[in-house]
């Protein structure tokens, strides 16, 4: 049971440690210290609730159901170009980082674009509930959940690590151009994430 767990927990990770639309809004609330924990929280919630349905088999069934992937997909690649927009908008004034907080969205629209980001996210499918559950689903019907929870803790470790590991870097990205240049990155990053979507 260790060594599933331990297969999960790595295999979580490789999925998740990856420049993509979720952890570049996480890493962007953690520079900003605003809402950090209900954005962590909501993302690593969100990946073991995935997690847990692509265990339970439901990711077989969704396989076959091309169609939902379908609608999935282009409400995503609407959503990141949509942020994508925003983001490079944003990088159009320099700003500082006081500037960046005090302009930084309220609570619920911090975990609102969070829930977003995630369940509008084909990609988070794919990894979490089809591919995470057919691994998981090779370690048989014991072990397949100390697999979902090595993942699980997996996606914990990474929010929590870079939502408030991202203050270490606020020197770096205490001047206005530095801030720019961290939004063109994610605009850019959201973009070419549609793409890739659009065209798969």
């Amino acid at each position: 049971m260790t060594s599933a767990a331990l297969a999960g927990l790595l295999t979580g990770l490789s999925l998740i440690v990856a420049i993509g639309a979720q952890n570049a809004f996480v890493l962007r609330q953690g520079l900003a210290r605003q809402y950090v924990a209900p954005v962590v929280a909501i993302c690593a919630v969100s990946d073991a609730v995935l997690i847990v349905v692509g265990v339970s088999g439901i990711g077989a069934v969704v396989e076959h159901a091309g169609w939902v992937l379908e609608v999935v997909r282009w409400l995503g690649v609407a959503f990141l170009v949509g942020y994508g927009v925003l983001s490079l908008a944003r990088a159009r004034r320099a700003e500082s980082l006081e500037a960046a907080r005090a302009g930084a969205p309220s609570r619920r629209a911090a975990v609102g674009r969070a829930a977003a980001l995630t369940y509008l996210n084909p990609h988070v499918y794919l990894d979490t509930v089809l591919l995470l559950g057919s691994v998981a689903n090779q370690h048989g019907s014991g072990d397949r959940w100390w697999f979902a929870l090595g993942a699980a803790v997996g996606s914990v470790l990474w929010f929590t690590g870079i939502g408030y590991g991202a203050g270490s870097f606020q020197r770096v990205l205490a001047t206005p151009r530095a801030w720019q240049v961290l939004d063109v990155v994610i605009g850019l990053t959201m973009w070419a994430i549609a793409l890739s979507l659009a065209v798969s």
